[in-house]
């Protein structure tokens, strides 16, 4: 296993998902009392992995056609176009 690529995608991935509507709404659903914690987090897991193996055979897909490079950059410039689009509408 390449300990610097899982550190990298690990990192990534979990700062990404701090406080997004993911995080909020397994939230609600652990507040209520009567929902069993266990299955909450259980589903949400489940959940998070699922979309998680879509992003991969996504990405490997997308990667035999488009060369990496490119989507690498294609990303870059989608974050920074996301970036100025939120700091024009706040």
């Amino acid at each position: 296993m390449d300990t610097k690529l899982f550190l990298t995608v690990f990192t990534s991935v979990f700062l990404a998902e701090l406080g997004d509507k993911t995080q909020l709404a397994t939230m609600l659903f652990a507040a209520k009392s009567e929902n069993p914690k266990l299955t909450v987090f259980a589903a949400a897991a489940l959940a998070l992995v699922a979309t998680s193996a879509l992003g991969v055979l996504a990405g490997d897909a997308v990667s035999r056609v488009v060369d990496p490079e490119w989507l690498t950059r294609l990303a870059g410039v989608g974050f920074i176009a996301v970036g100025v689009w939120t700091l024009w509408k706040g």
